[in-house]
């Protein structure tokens, strides 16, 4: 009866955490007492979160609370160790299965405290303490338990792997250093742990970032499935509206083109859903392998770190564009507007315009990432002939190759004058306006100033005197690369983004106008994209050049 008592008060008096008899105890704000080291350790794995944690009830308090020694539950302990409470260690301070044994120990073995890296041997907590109280223990490097503290010893020396030979990438002893490994790359372990921790570091940023990328993605897209299924409604509630006043002869009509607008709608949310459905599929694997590679960071055993550091699954590409990005359009709006013009000219009408009505449905397209091209044939397929527009060219500019080129000449050249016409920069645009997916190039001539400006600006842009406003790139209305001597810069409103990359006498422009992308290329046997602009056109496009004392510009044809 007294040793069942004796077992019923030690389970009483147990740290939740530690599981043995409380130490120094202290109790907190919900009642619950564990050893004073034990719950502020605890607490200290909380910190980043900033509130912290009852382990039992998991009450939450914040700020963290400042626990005092509770003296009456310390006392009572001591009265009940007198009593015989520590004749024997519980069953689980012994060590199981799974656990990691005190090698010190004989007979039925203690669960481990620590393992020492210097010893190779795990320690309960009684034979720990020569590790903390003898001067020459002190500086061994002690580990949460582990029981592959053997792997750590050097198969053919004996000795403790303390070296890295990165010629071989494995763990070597100092004596395979000047034997076997000898003249290899050889460093420390703990010098080869500090770079792959580094190398591990940059890997985790890589992924929260993409995680953090592919998470607004996925608030893009769910906003985007409301403001489809928000247009679609309205599409839907105005239709009916005009139909019922067409009477029976409408009615067929009414219920085609609503049926059209819900399949599309359908079609339409179940291929953004289905980004959705993959994008979360990406971010739970992105997040599992954060978790991964946090576990191996937070291995303090350098020798298990290299050990482990290996088996390391490579890094998948994303399976989507890097960011989603969607302006608002217009989808099913346009479907109300052309039933409106059907209202009134009845049969003969309604049988002519129905096959436009359902057309217009079936256009509604969510703007989801589109594949950009990567090879200079990839970027051939949407080639687009550009020519000048003499009305536009300043009157020392020179055209010629069927307008496709455009010098510079100290003579004014006899052109009339025109509203459309640059006065006061050497600039010219196109005749052609932009507006879907095309891609040009411009062949950069050797002149005095060795290069010149490469533009795309809307049709508004000013045109007379020198103001910013007429200049491309100085204004909201304009984007321009320029190409001077060996270096480039990027400017739009009159922001100055110095470019890198390697000179090239041709500039390739490529432009997605629904997309909002205009990127410019280095184009040799390879395509090195020199700027992307990501933004919302809200207007045609022109492509423009500006062109410098006694250089040449011409626009390239493509075949």
């Amino acid at each position: 009866m007294a040793q069942q008592e004796n077992q019923l008060d030690r389970e009483r008096f147990c740290c939740s955490i530690c599981r043995d008899l409380l130490r120094d105890p202290g109790t907190t704000v919900c009642g619950h007492s564990y050893c004073m080291s034990c719950i502020n350790t605890h607490w200290d794995k909380e910190e980043e979160r900033g509130s912290y944690s009852c382990p039992q009830c998991r009450q939450t308090f914040t700020p963290r609370p400042v626990l005092g020694k509770n003296t009456m539950l310390a006392d009572t302990l001591e009265e009940l160790k007198k009593t015989g409470l520590q004749v024997a260690p519980a069953d689980h301070c012994y060590a199981g299965s799974e656990d990691v044994a005190c090698d010190f120990c004989t007979g039925r073995k203690l669960k481990a405290l620590k393992s020492c890296l210097v010893c190779l041997v795990s320690y309960c907590e009684k034979h720990l303490q020569p590790h903390f109280q003898s001067p020459p223990f002190k500086k061994h490097k002690l580990v949460e338990p582990s029981e592959k503290l053997q792997e750590n010893i050097c198969s053919h020396h004996d000795e403790v792997m303390k070296m890295f030979c990165r010629t071989d990438q494995q763990c070597i002893c100092y004596l395979c250093s000047v034997d076997e490994h000898k003249d290899h790359d050889t460093v420390s372990a703990a010098a080869e742990r500090t770079e792959r921790q580094r190398e591990l570091g940059l890997r985790r940023q890589t992924i929260q970032q993409r995680v953090q990328d592919t998470e607004k993605d996925v608030k893009l897209l769910q906003q985007e499935v409301e403001a489809v299924n928000g247009s679609a409604d309205k599409a839907v509630k105005d239709s009916e509206k005009i139909f019922t006043e067409l009477i029976r002869l409408l009615e067929k009509r009414s219920s085609d083109v609503k049926q059209q607008i819900r399949s599309q709608q359908q079609t339409e949310v179940s291929r953004v859903r289905e980004l959705q459905e993959r994008l979360e599929q990406e971010i739970t694997e992105l997040k599992r392998k954060d978790h991964e590679l946090k576990q191996l960071s937070d291995t303090e055993d350098h020798t298990q770190f290299l050990h482990n550091y290996p088996s390391l699954s490579p890094l998948s590409e994303s399976t989507h564009s890097s960011s989603i990005r969607i302006r608002p359009l217009r989808y099913f709006e346009d479907v109300t507007a052309a039933v409106s013009q059907v209202r009134g000219r009845l049969q003969d009408i309604l049988s002519e315009t129905e096959t436009k009505i359902l057309q217009i449905v079936s256009q509604v397209d969510v703007l989801l990432p589109q594949p950009e091209p990567e090879t200079r044939a990839d970027f051939l397929k949407y080639s687009q002939e550009i020519t000048l527009d003499p009305n536009t060219a300043k009157k020392h500019l020179l055209l010629s190759e069927g307008n496709r080129k455009v010098t510079f000449i100290r003579e004014e050249q006899s052109y009339s004058d025109h509203p459309d016409r640059f006065t006061g920069w050497y600039q010219v645009l196109s005749r052609e306006s932009l507006t879907g997916r095309g891609y040009w190039e411009v062949e950069l001539g050797v002149g005095v100033r060795g290069g010149g400006g490469v533009a795309v600006t809307y049709k508004n842009i000013s045109r007379a005197g020198k103001s910013h406003e007429c200049s491309f790139g100085f204004n909201d209305k304009s984007w321009l690369l320029r190409c001077l001597g060996n270096s480039y810069n990027f400017f739009y409103n009159s922001i100055n983004t110095p470019v890198s990359g390697p000179r090239s006498s041709r500039v390739g422009v490529y432009l997605d106008h629904r997309a909002g992308v205009l990127s410019f290329y280095r184009v040799s046997d390879t395509m090195t994209l020199l700027h992307r602009v990501q933004t919302t056109f809200t207007q045609p496009l022109y492509a423009g050049v500006r062109v410098y004392f006694g250089d040449t510009v011409e626009f390239r044809k493509l075949k």
